[in-house]
């Protein structure tokens, strides 16, 4: 039987009407939402996902304001125009945009945000907290594969759960939201041997590496749910033998597809409902900051 494919367009569509709900709600009751990107220099990728995310913004009724700083911009700099920002009561969110210029040190600079206004969740005080199931904020991309793993139907409670890829805002953080659940959770990494016997094993296959096509049929046990959360560019030749662009995951979506109970494609799963949740945290964080618990 086909797996059942997990349309993220469609879940990210139904989040972003409760979360423009909780949104209206909020400014009602204490004004308005606001949320400030940070941009150094002039990279387009990083220019075009600012313009998609304030359509976003606008769109559910948060303020959004783009803060464009130079391609010289020092970390000092920067780091002052996050205090700045911190210090700002109007200022309910504050992210980077990424890249930055390799001067920057863009880790240094997330850790600099106040965990209360950190709408990405990568502040260590927001990652440290996940540890104990009481994250402020939880970083978009594991919140938006938990969600995957709930719309698919599968029971978390002792499943054995195989996170392929172990990023400190990826791939550990899903590792620690499931074993939370109770799930029995293995962490691959690339130390692994023998990657297959352990993803062989999986009700729950969640792939976050970065390398096309790494996970194929041979990996993957009958019946599994699979989260692909892999978006790599490749070139290939098209059917007039054009080289053209193809956007894939980690996972060979087209043999998966055969043997998995419900699978993500890419692109169109995991991605839009990131965003989706981006926006819910950016929520989250202004009712979380009427009443600070550090």
């Amino acid at each position: 039987m086909p797996a059942n494919i997990l349309d993220g367009k469609a879940i990210a569509a139904e989040i972003r009407n409760e979360v423009s709900a909780k949104i209206a709600s909020y400014t009602v009751r204490y004004g308005p939402i606001r949320l400030c990107a940070i941009l150094i220099g002039s990279d387009r990728a990083a220019r075009i996902y600012a313009d998609s995310q304030r359509k976003r913004c606008l769109q559910a009724g948060v303020q959004h304001e783009l803060v464009e700083l130079p391609e010289s911009t020092t970390q000092a700099r920067l780091l002052a125009e996050i205090d700045r920002l911190n210090a700002d009561p109007n200022v309910t969110g504050i992210m980077l945009q990424l890249p930055m210029p390799a001067s920057i040190d863009p880790a240094a600079a997330q850790y600099r945000i106040d965990p209360y206004k950190d709408v990405e969740g990568v502040n260590p005080a927001n990652i440290g907290l996940l540890f104990y199931d009481v994250p402020i904020i939880a970083p978009c991309t594991a919140l938006a594969v938990m969600e995957m793993i709930r719309r698919s139907g599968v029971e978390i409670r002792g499943a054995e759960a195989v996170v392929v890829g172990q990023s400190r805002i990826v791939g550990r953080p899903i590792s620690m939201f499931l074993t939370t659940q109770m799930a029995t959770v293995t962490a691959c990494h690339i130390a692994t041997r023998n990657l297959h016997a352990h993803t062989r094993n999986a009700d729950i296959l969640v792939v976050a590496v970065g390398k096309p096509h790494i996970i194929g049929a041979e990996h993957i046990k009958q019946g599994a749910v699979v989260i692909d959360v892999g978006i790599n560019s490749i070139r290939e030749r098209d059917a007039n033998g054009n080289i053209v662009r193809k956007t894939i995951g980690d996972v060979d979506f087209g043999a998966a597809a055969k043997i998995a109970s419900a699978i993500t494609p890419v692109p169109g799963g995991i991605g839009p409902v990131t965003v989706a949740m981006l926006l819910q945290n950016v929520v989250e964080a202004a009712y979380k900051q009427l009443n600070r618990r550090i």
